[in-house]
């Protein structure tokens, strides 16, 4: 049967409901291969000496505008790969893929054959419901791209047919031992495979779910892949709710706030508003607080609010590799993900978080690469339907993948 393409205008394109998704229905892409204020810090000394230590790098010149992706996944995915935090249930149903142009397209490796095997010696922890694990770094020879989504999804909604609020891509390096972040602009108006129409790069997860139920996440992988022309392997799509419960779960994170936020049209849960104000100085932030910062859009700038995109990533690292939180956070996992299991979808097996995390946590902050496709490698554009959206500029965006991932992204 076909099906038409959808409107670009995002108000055409509704919150559908499905059927609540169990995490057993989810495939990978390589199953089938495609071509608030808060109190102040009382250890405020560290925070600032960490901020100073560490200076948000900028590209061409510090432009960070066209910045629409939430620090809420930044933070989300360092907990996901350094707290190993969940127990992910193994993805065993298969689903249909859409094929794509393979002149497109890098050829897919199946990234399960790097986990095969786990390196002998690692150190064993027994979790709380007397499960045990092996605490062994990954030892993979080639790269692993995760893409991380934030579901636009409030209290109360199930399913996945909602827009991507964010957009993260993810990809570990272990020959170079680098970790490459890219955000993803909503608005980036690209081809989604099986679709004659352009579309902007946070529906495709809606196309997907209204083709079959439970397709949302395959097709927002093919449609990055297709794009980008870099092998993504896995996704973790999550919700607003999940990231707070998460930064509660680590204790809250220490961000040293460089100035006053004024922010009275912060939209809340519920479609409406709830205003935001923080004060600069050090701050401990919960999870509410935390996010709220991060997804601010009112009071400042696009690039400020990309530099705070980036206080809350390295505050979430900080916060994980202090005095010893992973094993502790391990142990904790089974409690972890009964808390926040409903607004977590991936493909990841708990061994391969586990993996992921530890090689993640030994990677020198010096060799995390972060980039945002901003202004500088896309044109602005208005659609037939008076939608501005963001045509990627591939002259231009090559060079931007190479910065963030190297020279060997697309192999």
């Amino acid at each position: 049967m076909a099906h038409e393409p959808m409107d670009s205008n995002p108000s055409t394109i509704r919150n559908q409901p499905v059927s609540p998704l169990t995490h057993a229905a989810i495939t990978r892409v390589n199953d089938n291969p495609v071509p608030l204020p808060p109190p102040a810090l009382a250890r405020e000394s560290a925070a600032r000496d960490r901020a100073r230590k560490r200076r948000v790098k900028s590209r061409r010149g510090g432009e960070w505008a066209w910045v629409v992706v939430a620090v809420a996944m930044l933070g989300i995915v360092i907990v996901l790969s350094m707290s190993v935090s969940l127990l992910i249930r193994t993805s065993q149903e298969r689903q249909e893929v859409i094929s794509t142009a393979a002149a497109v397209l890098p050829t897919p490796v199946d990234a399960r054959t790097t986990f095969a095997s786990v390196a002998a010696g690692g150190e064993q922890v027994i979790l709380s419901d007397g499960r045990s694990v092996a605490l062994t770094p990954w030892n993979g020879t080639s790269r692993f791209t995760l893409l991380v989504m934030g579901l636009d999804r409030r209290p109360g909604e199930t399913g996945l047919a909602y827009r991507t609020d964010t957009m993260l891509l993810v990809s570990l390096d272990p020959t170079t031992n680098t970790v490459g972040i890219l955000s993803i602009p909503r608005d980036l108006y690209v081809e989604v495979p099986g679709y004659n129409q352009l579309q902007r790069v946070n529906t495709s997860m809606v196309l997907g779910e209204l083709r079959q139920p439970d397709f949302g996440p395959q097709l927002t992988m093919q449609t990055v892949q297709y794009n980008l022309g870099i092998r993504v392997h896995d996704f973790v799509a999550i919700d607003f709710q999940t990231f707070i419960k998460f930064i509660d779960a680590i204790g809250g994170l220490e961000i040293d706030i460089p100035y006053n936020i004024s922010d009275p049209l912060y939209p809340d849960m519920n479609y409406g508003y709830d205003p935001f104000y923080i004060r600069a100085g050090g701050q401990v932030l919960d999870g509410a607080t935390a996010l709220k910062y991060a997804r601010t859009r009112h009071g400042d700038s696009d690039f400020q609010r990309a530099q705070r995109q980036q206080l809350v990533l390295y505050a979430i690292r900080d916060q994980l590799t202090s005095a010893d939180r992973l094993p502790q956070l391990i142990v904790q996992s089974p409690s972890l993900w009964a808390a926040v299991q409903n607004g977590i979808y991936t493909g990841l097996t708990l061994d391969q978080i586990i993996q992921l995390g530890l090689f993640f946590k030994d990677v020198p902050a010096e060799n995390i690469h972060t980039g945002v496709i901003n202004e500088a490698y896309t044109v602005g554009y208005t659609t037939a339907q008076g939608a501005q959206v963001l045509v990627p500029d591939r002259a231009r965006l090559g060079t931007l993948m190479v910065e963030v991932f190297g020279q060997s992204y697309s192999q």
